[in-house]
């Protein structure tokens, strides 16, 4: 089963709550190692360093170049890995990288059966049904839109902050298409906010976020309150995924 840990910003100038996100992973392991996706920047040679030096003394990186390395290169990270760090960017670069690589077919399989996932921005929305929810624009013209599949409920980051219903608005309206062509739950994460997905579980660990149901008035989620979703999800796509 899924596990899960989707922010919407990285910390607070740095990434400290994906560091503390992966630590349980990590710790007391002497070679632990990251599967690091940053797939969705085409200049993340920029953060190589900097990532490498946030988990120094716990893990090592092993970051994934879709453009240069094969797909069993790729598969042989993913596969040494205590968990994958999917970073933002642009969600549409991320996908197609995914797809055209045909890593996608890999982590679907990984993912679902319980290798842990620690992403934020992008790398949570790809972790949905579908990327639809994204508000990049899709510079690459790629035509692959479904996601990991990890979890029924798409993801907006970057919602804007309850004293900004004006910003809450505009972000509304354009949600609100979603839901005239899928009927899937939207959360909808401010900068801060931390959903975590154990197995069927999932739950506001901290921070600001919605949820939007099809047909429903949006609500306000409760920290560490279960989100539940109507439909025997998981019981379908794990068949599906097989």
């Amino acid at each position: 089963m899924p596990n899960l840990h989707l922010f919407s910003s990285p910390g607070q100038n740095d990434i400290g709550y994906i560091v503390e996100a992966c630590r349980p992973y990590l710790e007391g392991k002497a070679d632990a190692s990251i599967a690091y996706l940053p797939l969705a920047s085409l200049y993340a040679e920029r953060w190589q360093e900097y990532t490498e030096n946030s988990f120094k003394g716990l893990a090592r990186l092993e970051a994934v170049n879709a453009e240069t390395m094969s797909l069993p290169e790729m598969e042989d990270i993913v596969r040494r890995a205590s968990l994958i760090y999917i970073p933002g960017g642009n969600t549409f670069l991320l996908n197609h990288r995914l797809h055209i690589s045909r890593l996608m077919i890999f982590l679907r399989r990984k993912v679902p059966a319980g290798l842990p996932v620690v992403a934020f921005s992008a790398g949570a929305i790809l972790c949905g049904p579908n990327i639809l929810t994204s508000r990049d624009i899709n510079m690459i013209g790629t035509t692959y839109f479904d996601g990991l599949n990890a979890t029924p409920f798409n993801f907006s980051p970057h919602y804007p902050q309850e004293q900004d219903a004006y910003g809450q608005s505009v972000r509304d309206d354009w949600l609100s298409d979603y839901h005239f062509f899928h009927d899937n739950p939207v959360i909808m994460l401010s900068d801060g906010a931390y959903i975590k997905v154990e197995g069927k579980k999932t739950t506001l660990a901290s921070g600001e976020a919605w949820i939007w149901r099809k047909g429903q008035e949006k609500e306000k989620l409760e920290v560490g309150k279960l989100i539940t979703f109507q439909e025997n999800y998981y019981d379908r796509t794990t068949d599906a995924q097989r």
